[in-house]
C-alpha cells in the first residue's frame, strides 16, 4: 500500500439561497360551488370550470340563442387572468362566501387563507372600488390592511401587493386620495372602461414582468374605450414641460396612436403612493426582491460569522455576491456596503476614542451586526421633454 504524506477528505455543503417567486397571484372571488377560504392552485381554466362553476352559462330564455348569463365572478376574473401575455407564474383561487356573480362582500376568511401563500398579488374578483367598498371595515379597506400587515409584520418572503379597480368609467382620484388605509405603497388602482375583471388583467400583467420592469405602456389583454384628456388629466393632474409628473396614485388604460397596431396598455406604474418614497410599481417589487435575496443569503451567517475583522468581511463578501449580478443584470446602478464596526476594527486600537472602543465591545456583547448598504436604483424612462427647435 502505498503512502500518503497528506491525507485530504472533502466534504463538499454547496449553499443555495432560497428563491422568492415575483409573479405569483391570489384571486378572491364568489362562485356558485366551491369550498370557501380553502386556497386551490389553478393550473389552467379546466381546474376552474370544474372547481368553481363556468364564467357564464347559456340563457335559457327563449328567443334568445347563443346568450350567455354570469356564473362565476371568481372564474371570469382568473379567466382574464390568464389571458394576458406575458402572465403570472402560480395562481391561487379562494371562494369567498356571497352570490356567485356579485363582487366580494367580506374577504377577510378568504385573506386569512391567503396569508400563508407564497403569492406577491392579491385581487377581489368583480370589486370595484367606491366609497362604500374601500371603507377600512369593507371588502378593499380590509385587501389594503392585508398587503400591508402580512408584508411588514407575516411570513419572511410573503411581502405582496393588492390590485384593485376603479368603477367602470371612473376617473376621480378621490375615491383613493387621502382615504387612509388604501393610501399605500403596496396597493395598485386601475381606472378603466372595461366590462372585464380590469384589476385581474393588470395583476396578471405586472406579474409577467420581473421586479425592476417599468409597467408604463405595458400591454393589458383586455378590451376598454380610452379616457378622454379631460379624464386623464384628472387622474394624473394636468403634467408641465421637463417636470416630473405627480400622479394621485391611480393609474388608467389607455390606447396610444404612436403605438402601430394599437391595443390596450398601462398609462402609467404608479403604486398607491405618489407622494411617498416608494412611488413606482417595480421600485416597490424590486425593494421586496433584493430584500429578501440579502436575507436569504445572510441567514448562513447568522450564529457563526463572528463580529471579527475575517468574520464582518466574509459578511461583506456575502452581500457582495447578492448585489454584484444585480448589477451586471442593469437591475441596479450600484451599490455600496459600510459596516461601521468593521471600520473600527480595521483602525489602530490606540487611535480609538472611549466611544468607540466601547461601540465595539458593546457591538460583541450584544452580537448585533449593524450594515448599511446604499443601492442605486436607475428607474426606466416615463417621459422625455424633447425641445425641437427650427432655425
Amino acid at each position: 500500500m502505498p503512502v500518503r504524506y497528506i491525507n485530504v477528505r472533502s466534504n463538499v455543503e454547496m449553499f443555495s439561497p432560497v428563491v422568492r417567486a415575483t409573479g405569483n397571484v391570489a384571486v378572491i372571488g364568489t362562485a356558485p360551488s366551491g369550498t370557501d377560504a380553502v386556497a386551490v392552485a389553478i393550473a389552467d381554466m379546466s381546474v376552474a370550470n370544474a372547481t368553481f362553476g363556468p364564467a357564464t352559462l347559456p340563457d335559457p330564455q327563449p328567443g334568445n340563442p347563443g346568450k350567455t348569463k354570469p356564473n362565476s365572478s371568481l372564474t371570469q376574473a382568473l379567466s382574464t387572468l390568464f389571458g394576458q401575455s406575458p402572465g403570472p407564474g402560480q395562481v391561487f383561487a379562494i371562494k369567498a362566501a356571497g352570490t356567485s356573480t356579485g363582487a366580494v362582500a367580506d374577504p377577510s376568511a378568504a385573506l386569512t387563507t391567503a396569508e400563508d401563500l407564497d403569492v406577491q398579488f392579491v385581487v377581489l374578483a368583480a370589486t370595484p372600488l367606491d366609497t362604500n367598498t374601500g371603507a377600512d371595515t369593507a371588502a378593499i379597506g380590509k385587501l389594503a390592511e392585508h398587503v400591508v400587515r402580512v408584508s411588514e409584520r407575516g411570513v419572511e418572503g410573503r411581502e405582496r401587493m393588492g390590485v384593485v379597480m376603479l368603477v367602470k368609467g371612473a376617473s376621480d382620484p378621490a375615491v383613493v386620495t387621502g382615504k387612509g388605509k388604501l393610501v399605500s405603497d403596496r396597493m395598485v388602482y386601475i381606472a378603466h372602461k372595461s366590462d372585464d375583471d380590469a384589476a385581474a388583467a393588470v395583476a396578471g400583467t405586472i406579474a409577467g414582468y420581473p421586479p425592476h420592469i417599468s409597467m408604463l405602456l405595458k400591454q393589458v389583454a383586455i378590451s376598454s374605450a380610452p379616457f378622454s384628456a379631460t379624464d386623464i388629466d384628472k387622474i394624473n393632474q394636468s403634467e408641465d414641460f421637463g417636470n416630473p409628473p405627480k400622479g394621485n396614485g391611480v393609474n388608467w388604460l389607455v390606447d396610444p396612436v404612436l403605438i402601430a397596431g394599437g391595443g390596450v396598455f398601462l398609462g402609467e406604474g404608479y403604486t398607491g403612493n405618489p407622494g411617498g418614497g416608494t412611488k413606482y410599481i417595480d421600485v416597490r417589487r424590486t425593494v421586496d426582491d433584493i430584500s429578501f435575496k440579502l436575507k436569504a443569503r445572510l441567514i448562513r451567517a447568522i450564529g457563526n460569522l463572528r463580529i471579527s475583522r475575517s468574520g464582518l468581511r466574509a459578511l461583506t463578501v456575502q452581500l457582495e455576491a447578492v448585489l454584484d449580478p444585480l448589477v451586471g443584470d442593469e437591475v441596479i446602478d450600484g451599490y455600496s456596503i459600510d459596516i461601521p464596526i468593521l471600520d473600527l476594527l480595521d483602525a489602530d486600537p490606540a487611535a480609538l476614542t472611549a466611544a468607540q472602543l466601547q461601540a465595539i465591545q458593546n457591538a460583541q456583547a450584544d452580537r448585533i451586526a449593524q450594515i448599511l448598504v446604499t443601492v442605486d436604483y436607475a428607474g426606466a424612462i416615463h417621459r422625455i421633454a424633447l425641445a425641437l427647435n427650427f432655425v
